[in-house]
């Protein structure tokens, strides 16, 4: 039997609590005026923690639920969502919730993961795990790391919500690390799906996957850095005027 929503977003919000310090210590990220929600009250937290070090005061942080936000309706300029929709049981809720809490000519972006065979830099841990355990192929319509990894999967979803003009753009860059043991850090401090796998793993199983990961990662070096490829899908779309 498929979970509830409520067991995915409970499973979620344990998922991000456990992995909050990692953000706080990975994250380069952060500016401009803004609200910021999470289900995880540990990663607020940590958001809170990298405000205040970066002096940042025009930044204010509450729980929420992304599919019952806790705003009026028209009350935002701009909404953006960085690697949330796609863990969502409910995305077509959530979008059209955001749609609800937009201002008329107002604009969503949300970025997700592209498709894992651009994405080594997520890729390579789970290809390395499955040669140690059997991971059934993943249901195309629950939530997960490339549930909306393909051109259209979030697009076909905004209009419905009522928005319009929507773009799709793909964007290649890569994530760069001193050593491939950095890298093999930064997994395990913030990628909570990852991290979920790997606890399948025996420490014996653990031990000799770590040293595949650090050596496949190894072989994406460039120059004096090791550079991860990932290809991120932007998808934007405006609420009507």
């Amino acid at each position: 039997m498929s979970p509830s929503p409520e067991q995915v977003i409970e499973s979620q919000r344990q998922d991000w609590n456990r992995v909050a310090g990692g953000w706080e210590k990975w994250d380069r990220f952060f500016d401009e005026q803004m609200i910021g929600i999470d289900l995880a009250l540990q990663m607020l937290d940590a958001a809170r923690r990298k405000a205040t070090l970066l002096k940042l005061s025009n930044l204010t942080f509450q729980t929420g639920d992304v599919t019952s936000l806790p705003f009026e309706q028209a009350s935002f300029d701009a909404v953006t969502t960085r690697f949330c929709l796609m863990f969502l049981p409910e995305i077509q809720k959530a979008v059209t919730e955001i749609a609800r809490v937009l201002k008329p000519n107002a604009w969503l972006a949300s970025a997700v993961w592209s498709t894992p065979d651009k994405n080594p830099y997520l890729k390579i841990p789970i290809d390395i795990i499955k040669q140690f355990i059997e991971i059934p192929p993943p249901d195309p319509t629950a939530p997960g790391i490339f549930r909306l990894a393909k051109p259209g999967d979030l697009a076909g979803m905004l209009q419905p919500a009522g928005l319009v003009d929507i773009s799709e753009q793909e964007f290649l860059g890569d994530v760069q690390f001193s050593v491939a043991e950095e890298y093999f850090s930064s997994l395990m401090d913030i990628a909570a799906p990852i991290q979920n796998l790997w606890t399948k793993l025996s420490p014996t199983q653990q031990t000799e996957a770590r040293e595949r990961i650090i050596q496949t990662a190894g072989q994406y070096r460039k120059g004096a850095v090791i550079a991860l490829p990932i290809a991120v899908r932007m998808v934007a779309g405006r609420k009507p005027g």
